[in-house]
């Protein structure tokens, strides 16, 4: 371990920017320490405690997973305990998802979103990303997120196939087994101008796979399976994908 030590002394004309901005002590000197004596840590690790109680799985079945890991891998343990424990939870969890999703179903109900949707709990949004006053989305001002979501409003509200748009609140969410998903539009085309009348898309800056690996791939699987249910059992051509602009979404739309 090392570490360094700074000594200094406080400016003797200080104003309020000068602390603000962390110059408000002059550095006089400063030492380098080098520890050359280790020292281990005395707590102890329920590794199978752990593990079962952040996957929900059985203490034998973890066990079983464990004995599959090669030994130079399981040998981390001892360097990082916590590291190890937290690591293996997360590719456990996510095994799990993507077993899980493929045997899911989704059955329509009599459940309805109110429109409120749009307007409660809204308080906290960040109105400074409002942007300019549309003419297509569902109100006169939506609050992105990114550079990417502000393009993709300016294409679909200058688009002539494009009848109607809502960026969807976070109200609004696909139950999965893997925790709830909210979807980033809906958006509906001018009858007979393309394929799909509806069509909700989620737009990421990279479908990358190291990016969308894990359980927010298992969440996108399971909001497939839920369009396409609805277009199944209500006769509603209602379409989902994942898109990284306009001009892909605009291929999809229109293969």
């Amino acid at each position: 371990m090392q570490y360094v030590v700074q000594a200094g002394q406080q400016r003797e004309k200080l104003e309020a920017d000068d602390l603000a901005g962390g110059s408000g002590f002059a550095v006089s000197s400063t030492q380098t320490h080098t520890e050359t004596v280790s020292a281990g840590s005395q707590v102890k690790y329920d590794l199978l405690g752990e593990i079962t109680e952040k996957t929900q799985l059985t203490r034998r079945t973890v066990a079983a997973i464990l004995r599959g890991v090669a030994p130079g891998t399981f040998g981390k343990f001892r360097l990082n305990p916590e590291q190890f424990i937290t690591e293996a939870a997360r590719l456990i969890n996510e095994q799990k998802a993507t077993v899980i999703v493929e045997h899911l179903a989704y059955d329509t109900l009599e459940d309805r979103f109110d429109s409120a949707i749009f307007t409660e709990n809204q308080t906290e949004q960040d109105f400074s990303k409002a942007g300019d006053k549309l003419k297509k989305h569902v109100y006169d001002f939506v609050v992105t997120d990114s550079k990417i979501e502000r393009a993709f409003v300016t294409e679909l509200d200058t688009s002539t196939e494009v009848a109607v748009y809502a960026k969807l609140p976070r109200g609004f969410f696909i139950p999965t087994p893997v925790g709830d998903y909210n979807p980033d539009w809906a958006i509906a085309f001018t009858e007979g101008s393309v394929k799909h009348v509806y069509f909700v898309a989620e737009t990421k800056g990279s479908l990358s796979t190291l990016q969308l690996k894990g359980v927010e791939d298992a969440k996108i699987e399971c909001a497939r399976k839920f369009f396409a249910s609805i277009s199944e059992k209500n006769g509603q051509d209602v379409t989902y994908d994942v898109v990284t602009d306009y001009t892909e979404l605009m291929q999809l739309v229109t293969a």
